[in-house]
């Protein structure tokens, strides 16, 4: 009898921050990460320095102080990411209840992602990871629909 595994699994992580600040529009920052099969002593994704340099990255592009409002992914929960969150004097975060996927405007952005890839033939793994940041590339440029996604939820984040 064979044996199943997803030991030689390939993906693609995505890892995005819907962005907004008063009088501005509605910005949208992500990172990819290619996974060819987990490594050892590495997860299969994005880890909790992953997460700290794509927070970094945002810190420079927005210019300013960032108040996160985070799901309960457990990466975002670990003793490893809370030290990375204390060493940002820039940095303060919120969570999400438990099971409130209503409530995280990236849960209809990831939706809205997954669907327009659904049709596309991938030969590869290379090709999907393209295709990702192709899709990605687009939907960083309409910030109405970022609005949207946040508007979706119907969180009030007006800091003024």
């Amino acid at each position: 009898m064979a044996r199943a595994t997803a030991a030689g699994t390939k993906r693609v992580s995505v890892a995005a921050l819907d962005c907004t600040r008063p009088g501005h529009q509605h910005r949208l920052i992500y990172r990819t990460l290619l996974c060819h099969g987990p490594a050892r002593g590495r997860r299969n994704g994005f880890a909790e320095t992953d997460y700290a340099r794509l927070l970094d990255a945002a810190q420079q592009q927005l210019g300013g102080p960032i108040v996160l409002v985070w799901d309960n992914l457990n990466t975002h929960h670990s003793a490893t990411m809370h030290k990375l969150i204390a060493a940002r004097d820039w940095l303060a975060v919120a969570h999400l209840p438990p099971y409130a996927p209503e409530c995280n405007p990236v849960e209809a952005f990831w939706s809205h992602l997954k669907r327009s890839l659904a049709n596309l033939a991938k030969h590869d793994i290379d090709q999907l990871a393209f295709l990702v940041k192709n899709r990605l590339k687009h939907m960083q440029y309409r910030p109405d629909l970022i609005n949207g996604y946040l508007t979706g939820t119907g969180l009030d984040l007006n800091l003024a």
